[in-house]
């Protein structure tokens, strides 16, 4: 094999060209080893005299990045990679190849720079996986540019990278190499931290010192790091949490006020969903391999939860303006005929921001002043502002349909959050019935009239809410049950709901706007749903189980003499499943109320049906007891609703 380093840069390309091929053939390289490294180094280095050096630099780190990568994959035979070791060893040991690539981290061709940043982060990698050792000349070269750089290119570079390292030591590496990198760099992230977000900033000097181009990409790229380095303090063994760690939970404060006063989109939007995966716990979720773990309320998640809170009594709601929607093809502003639509991925992440910090607030009972209703109202008061021109909404709780319609993760994760607002204030008001379920209205946190709206938005189909039991990526399981213990202890609350939202369907327009009515056949508010297939291995949540055992046979015996037949449920299902009209809005609407609670009851026997039978074939993906005796106990409290009206009904 021809590797000469001399003749230019066509030459080079060949003899580069050329190791590319041997490696993925195969090929040893023991013999050849010393070509290898020279035709490597030339290429990284370049020739800034010729047109072609960036080529050529990109080729050689291109390749770089291949062989580490293979190596540490054991993709190779033993003899093979044993070779390309030795290849890797010469270049680590015995040429200035790190210095080379640093340098270029310094490139005025982002594409150069990026690509260096990506090489260097893959043979750190390989260093730390190998011998266990962090390259002296890169963490050099981050301290440096952490300590005294500007906002710009080559800090950009360095934060990547090390942002990098982090993620791929999260994926499979031991805790003590992942707690050692982040010892040694946690005097230095502090020095970034403090000049990016200085503890005592306040508005005029963030106008004064920030938002240009230069410090966005930085700011962005930094809130990267900080959640590699909140997923990394879950990861490290418990009682062992350095600064470095707990960086984003020092400055959450900072972080809010970022949002407040900066000007660029992107950067509060960016600020918002970090706050969100934290708060939800699932910070690193695209590429950090849980396992099934849960994480309990730490005094930080206590700390940032207050900040919000905060921020929102001080009116910061009042200074955030939600900017029209943007698609894949730049901010251009998207429009109907009401106008430009807001951002509706912003709006959720303030909405779950909030609520989650008044949720976990409130259960901590560490404030219990929390003023619960004002939050909400400041909350609603902001969506009126930035739907101003679409919709107009009477019924409050109708507005986490609007907002989470077409998103069933934040969907849940916010109609989880209302029912335990909901409980925790029941229980502090000492309230109940239908004193609690006004209250609740009034501030839109009724999870009667969420779950009405869920069932409506789903046009009452059972098999979506098979497809939410048996799924892990919603955390529905959990809110239904939770949820079906509330119904059958608050049987008027839900017929309450159902003669609510009915009512909001029967809604006129006003002031020239469309009064927001969730229905079943609206489109806009329907879900995205794809099926979702019975398997194994998903991760469940645990319910009640007690005494479930004898009672669940008692019920699977007596589901055959349900009072409810057969006929009954099909002749139902074949009058409910007829889609509104336009002269129904002349109807009484004690029957529309009488119409929505059927459907809603009849769905859930639907679901029970179904369930039962997957579980009596063992394909139900985990034992079911407790939630087929919870909506037994709702045909139950059915069948009591229409014994009574029966009772009552003029003979």
């Amino acid at each position: 094999m021809d590797l000469s380093t001399s003749g230019g840069s066509e030459q080079l390309f060949q003899s580069l060209s050329h190791v590319y091929r041997g490696f993925l053939r195969g090929t040893c390289p023991r013999l050849m080893g010393g070509n290898v490294v020279r035709v490597i180094m030339c290429g990284v280095c370049g020739r800034e005299q010729e047109e072609a050096s960036w080529e050529l630099s990109c080729s050689s780190m291109t390749l770089l990045e291949k062989i580490s990568s293979g190596v540490l994959l054991h993709k190779l035979p033993t003899d093979v990679s044993a070779g390309w070791e030795e290849v890797l060893g010469m270049l680590f040991e015995d040429t200035d190849l790190m210095s080379q690539l640093v340098q270029q981290l310094h490139a005025e061709d982002q594409l150069v720079s990026h690509l260096a940043a990506k090489t260097v982060s893959r043979c750190v990698f390989y260093l730390l996986k190998k011998s266990g050792t962090l390259n002296p000349v890169w963490q050099k070269k981050c301290f440096q540019m952490f300590s005294t750089s500007p906002p710009g290119p080559a800090l950009d570079a360095c934060l990547w990278s090390l942002t990098e390292v982090f993620k791929k030591l999260l994926t499979g590496s031991s805790q003590e190499t992942l707690r050692n990198l982040v010892a040694a760099f946690d005097g230095s992230i502090m020095i970034l931290c403090s000049k990016l977000l200085p503890e005592e900033k306040t508005e005029t000097t963030l106008d004064i010192c920030t938002f240009t181009k230069s410090w966005t990409t930085t700011f962005c790229l930094f809130l990267d790091l900080l959640e590699v380095l909140t997923t990394s303090s879950i990861s490290c063994e418990a009682g062992i949490c350095l600064k470095g760690h707990r960086i984003a939970q020092i400055h959450f404060s900072a972080l809010l006020t970022v949002i407040s006063c900066c000007s660029e989109v992107f950067v509060r939007k960016k600020i918002l969903l970090f706050l969100k995966k934290v708060l939800l716990q699932k910070f690193g979720d695209n590429w950090f391999p849980r396992d099934g773990m849960s994480f309990g309320l730490s005094s930080d998640m206590g700390l940032l939860t207050q900040h919000v809170v905060q921020a929102v009594t001080a009116g910061c709601l009042e200074r955030i303006q939600a900017e029209p929607a943007a698609f894949f093809g730049g901010v251009q502003h998207i429009q109907d005929d009401k106008g430009p639509k807001p951002d509706g991925v912003m709006l959720r992440a303030v909405s779950l921001v909030l609520l989650k910090s008044i949720e976990l607030q409130i259960q901590t009972g560490v404030d219990g002043t929390t003023d619960v209703c004002g939050l909400l109202h400041s909350l609603w008061d902001f969506l009126r502002r930035s739907y101003a021109s679409q919709v107009e909404v009477t019924h409050l709780c109708c507005w986490i349909s609007l907002l989470f319609g077409d998103q069933d993760d934040d969907l849940m994760e916010a109609a989880n959050s209302f029912l335990s607002i909901f409980l925790i204030t029941r229980r502090s008001l000492g309230l109940d019935g239908s004193a609690m379920s006004e209250v609740a209205c009034v501030s839109g946190y009724n999870p009667h009239c969420h779950f009405v709206l869920l069932l409506q938005s789903i046009s009452f189909d059972h098999s979506i809410l098979l497809d939410f039991l048996i799924s892990s990526e919603t955390c529905f399981l959990e809110y239904f049950v939770c949820y079906l213990k509330v119904l059958t202890g608050d049987w008027q609350g839900f017929s309450s709901a159902c003669s609510c939202i009915t009512a909001s369907h029967f809604g006129s327009h006003c002031d020239g706007k469309d009064e927001f009515r969730v229905c079943a056949h609206s489109s806009r508010f329907q879900p995205l749903l794809e099926g979702s297939s019975l398997h194994t291995g998903i991760s469940l949540v645990e319910y009640d189980s007690s005494d479930e055992s004898e009672e669940s046979k008692t019920t699977c015996e007596g589901s055959a003499e349900s009072a409810i037949t057969k006929e009954t449920l099909t002749s139902l299902w074949s009058e409910s499943s007829l889609l509104p009209s336009d002269h129904m809005c002349t109807d009484v609407m004690g029957q529309g109320m009488s119409r929505m609670l059927d459907r809603a009851v009849l769905c859930l026997l639907e679901l029970e049906q179904v369930v039962r039978r997957l579980q009596l074939k063992k394909l139900f993906p985990y034992n079911p007891l407790s939630l087929l005796k919870l909506l037994a106990q709702v045909q139950d409290c059915y069948q009591q609703l229409n014994s009574c009206e029966t009772l009552q009904a003029p003979s």
